[in-house]
């Protein structure tokens, strides 16, 4: 019931999903974690690291988003570990460090990145990378980076309730989406990828640079894995994120 899907799918784009058979699921789009910033702002201080939130100088002009999994697994990337680790004294590590950069940061936040750092009042916000290039498109003195330590990887995935009214017109919608002229103008809108390959192949450069993660860059990325299969872990993440949020900044 699929055939752009069957067709068209780009296989580099597996890595990106949890569920490869994709028996449930098809792939919307890809997301991938890093730092939205104002080039004209951060002079050159790098900010191509995660070390960027130990400076001092940018003080109560950063933020970082308020996600456990996602600020946590930026702290676990810059001491060298996956940003899925299960060693409660890796958790534990990345929690003191993500204390030490607490000090440095605005706040923790999912939304206000968007506009804070799009108007000044941020420098650099930890965000998506859909919605800092849509920032981009607005304003030529805000880039995004993706952290050399690394960063995670996301994607949207499409699929169909058991409940569902209608799924015979679901599936034809799932389809429609894999068109590759409507891919194209989807990617165009969102800028963020999808895993069209022909879609992809007929992006104009400049949004293809904006979009497209180079294989070299996409290696140093990880899929969040769910740990709601292993409650062990994920309460040892729970605890060290309260422990985050209650220890005051100094």
């Amino acid at each position: 019931k699929l055939p752009n899907v069957e067709k068209n799918f780009d296989k580099a784009y597996y890595s990106a999903i949890l569920d490869k058979s994709m028996k449930y699921n098809v792939p919307y789009a890809v997301t991938y974690a890093g730092f939205a910033y104002r080039k004209d702002k951060v002079g050159d201080i790098p900010v191509d690291s995660w070390k960027v939130f130990e400076c001092e100088k940018m003080k109560g002009r950063m933020a970082l988003l308020s996600d456990m999994r996602e600020t946590m697994g930026g702290a676990l990337k810059y001491l060298g570990y996956s940003l899925n680790s299960e060693n409660p004294a890796e958790i534990e590590k990345a929690a003191d460090l993500v204390i030490k950069w607490k000090k440095n940061i605005a706040k923790f936040d999912n939304e206000q990145y968007k506009t804070a750092v799009a108007s000044a009042e941020w420098y650099v916000g930890h965000g998506y990378s859909s919605d800092s290039t849509q920032i981009m498109e607005d304003s030529e003195d805000v880039g995004f980076v993706l952290p050399k330590e690394g960063f995670s990887i996301a994607c949207d995935e499409m699929v169909i309730s058991s409940q569902a009214p209608n799924p015979e017109l679901a599936h034809k919608f799932i389809n429609y989406l894999y068109d590759a002229q409507v891919a194209k103008k989807n990617m165009e809108y969102v800028m963020a990828p999808m895993p069209v390959a022909p879609a992809l192949a007929a992006l104009d450069d400049d949004v293809k640079s904006k979009v497209v993660v180079p294989p070299e860059t996409l290696c140093r990325g990880e899929v969040l894995r769910d740990f709601d299969e292993n409650p062990e872990v994920r309460e040892l993440y729970v605890k060290a994120w309260d422990r985050i949020k209650a220890t005051e900044a100094k």
